[in-house]
């Protein structure tokens, strides 16, 4: 697969290949029409890059799991953490379309509907990584933004698109300041 996206990006030690992550992340590869009737079911167009990277691994924990931030959250003062990506599906617990999913987050966590959750954090629930639509329309490139239920929903900026969200991971160790 030639790609568009993610170039000049190594994934060696991005994904965490533990028996958890193929139990309740990772989905088979998305086939076109999975893909088009989750974007109908969820009512928002997937950035092409996060598909890009579905096709390559769909969804997952990370070892690189750590994202700079230029303000405090819920996790730290200068970064979040997120547990895994969640994978174009509905089969896979922590699946888009899955039974902790983004529809999910909107209808029983009350999170924000103003885009797709991707991410779960090691909150269990208590703040959540949104492909946000609010400034692109539902068929626009949405920001990547960190939503704190603990702190009334708040939103905190992370990154123009998916792509730089992916390659701005770190890990937790670059981190550590003690």
């Amino acid at each position: 697969m030639e790609l568009q996206f993610f170039k000049d990006f190594d994934f060696t030690d991005f994904w965490n290949e533990s028996t958890y992550s193929v139990r309740d992340y990772i989905e088979p590869f998305p086939e076109d029409d999975l893909i088009a009737s989750i974007e109908e079911e969820l009512g928002y167009k997937l950035p092409a890059s996060y598909i890009e990277l579905m096709r390559l691994q769909n969804g997952g924990l990370v070892d690189k799991s750590c994202f700079p931030t230029s303000e405090e959250t819920s996790w730290a003062d200068d970064h979040m953490a997120i547990t895994g990506i969640m994978g174009i599906g509905r089969e896979k617990t922590y699946s888009i379309g899955g039974e902790l999913g983004s529809q999910f987050m909107i209808e029983e966590w009350g999170y924000p509907a103003i885009g797709i959750y991707i991410c779960d954090c090691p909150s269990a629930g208590h703040d959540m990584v949104l492909l946000d639509y609010s400034n692109c329309g539902k068929d626009g490139e949405p920001e990547v933004v960190h939503i704190d239920q603990e702190d009334d929903y708040k939103k905190t900026f992370l990154a123009k698109d998916f792509e730089t969200f992916i390659k701005g991971l770190k890990e937790e160790d670059e981190f550590d300041n003690e």
